[in-house]
């Protein structure tokens, strides 16, 4: 029983990427809007910027839950935050 809760965990922390970018004041202001509406993110990549040494060739990415993706989508273009796909 407790091998198939932690098959469940694992799956309900499964992320998607919202917005991958080299622009350092896009991070911020991203992770503001979320946390603002509640929904969790992870920013990856930030010590493989640091290790560039900050010149901007590596982006940055902003992760979110699966199930948060559509609604983290709405609010980055609501404030027009450009979005691929």
């Amino acid at each position: 029983m407790a091998r198939q809760t932690h098959r469940f965990a694992l799956k309900s922390l499964s992320m998607k990427e919202l917005i991958r970018t080299t622009d350092p004041t896009v991070i911020p202001y991203v992770t503001a809007l979320l946390e603002g509406e509640g929904i969790a993110l992870f920013v990856m990549d930030v010590h493989m910027s640091a290790l560039e040494g900050s010149i901007g060739i590596l982006p940055r990415r902003v992760m979110v839950r699966d199930q948060d993706l559509a609604d983290a989508q709405v609010i980055l273009r609501d404030n027009n935050i450009a979005i691929e796909g």
